[in-house]
């Protein structure tokens, strides 16, 4: 199951963006983390990176 972003805690800051492997994460024109299921590996990269814990597995 790909990460999901809780975009009301997301600050937009995009470590997420760095870490991710495949590209799924990307800022979208809110400026807030958001994820391409398809393209998503579940890796977790992501998790672990945000400052405000705003993406979950």
């Amino acid at each position: 199951m790909p990460v999901t972003v809780d975009k009301d805690v997301c600050i937009g800051c995009g470590a997420c963006t760095g870490v991710c492997p495949t590209g799924a994460i990307t800022l979208g024109d809110d400026g807030k983390a958001g994820c391409d299921e398809g393209t998503c590996i579940d890796c977790g990269a992501c998790v672990g990176t945000c400052p405000v814990s705003a993406i979950s597995q």
